[in-house]
């Protein structure tokens, strides 16, 4: 893992940005959701931390990242590594002085039906869906529980991206709906657990959206049918994410499921 050395400071954000003076670690940044995320949450007043495998595309949206007048620490981490996940959570910390928001959005697809899939895509998936999420987010609740405990909006929040797939499983779709399941019993557990002490978790179930995991042809079968000009853009998945944790400290919200306005399931 390879902090960013070129991390600059970023200009004041405005006084009445509603993220102004906070710091937001995204996972899976390098394209799709993450980067356009990273993107929104600048223009909300964020500093930010960008996690991914690919530095060249981190370097690339860091220096876009920082043309909206924030910081940006570039975190090179393959989250599959579970030590790494962890890791990547305290240089984020080191490089950015606290953490205020995390987002859990890396992630695997692959498709195929249980007899016939493949195990190193399980595996993957497995990885990247569930235990990435779960190592990040041990990490760094100490440090969100202390931002909520004592910085100036009281409040913290973990956001973990799911999909459609953890609320409806399909055929030769089977793992990856495991995996997604399995990150919404996560998040409701977890937020039972720390909401009292200020740590807001929310859930983002985002329907077919255009992104790098579903662009090749054997994902896009699950659209049904439904033409590509119709799916959900990254942006779309981002201002969701924006609205919950740009929320006043008294309100949670907790779930979100966006679909595409053709998509019936």
């Amino acid at each position: 893992m390879n902090p960013g050395n070129d991390r600059q400071a970023g200009n004041a954000a405005p006084s009445d940005a509603p993220l102004s003076g906070c710091v937001a670690l995204v996972t899976g940044a390098s394209s799709g959701i993450g980067a356009a995320t990273a993107m929104e949450l600048a223009r909300q007043g964020a500093d930010l931390a960008l996690v991914a495998r690919r530095t060249e595309r981190l370097e690339e949206l860091a220096a876009t990242v920082r043309k909206e007048g924030r910081s940006c620490a570039v975190l090179t981490a393959d989250l599959q590594d579970a030590a790494r996940a962890r890791q990547c959570v305290e240089d984020a910390v080191r490089e950015c002085g606290h953490l205020d928001v995390l987002v859990n959005n890396a992630g695997s697809l692959a498709t195929g039906t249980v007899e016939e899939g493949d195990p190193e895509g399980w595996e993957r998936m497995i990885d990247l869906n569930v235990r990435a999420v779960l190592h990040t987010s041990r990490q760094a609740l100490p440090h969100l529980l202390r931002t909520a405990s004592e910085g100036p909006r009281g409040v913290a929040d973990v956001v973990n991206i799911s999909s459609v797939a953890g609320r409806l499983a399909r055929p030769g779709n089977a793992v990856y709906a495991a995996t997604k399941h399995a990150v919404g019993a996560l998040s409701e557990s977890m937020r039972q657990e720390v909401t009292a002490r200020g740590v807001r978790v929310g859930l983002v179930e985002p329907g077919m959206t255009a992104t790098e995991l579903t662009a090749d042809s054997a994902s896009a079968s699950v659209a049904r049918g439904m033409p590509p000009e119709s799916w959900l853009r990254p942006e779309d998945i981002a201002r969701a994410i924006a609205f919950m944790v740009t929320q006043p400290s008294r309100t949670a919200v907790n779930e979100i499921l966006v679909r595409p306005t053709a998509q019936e399931h």
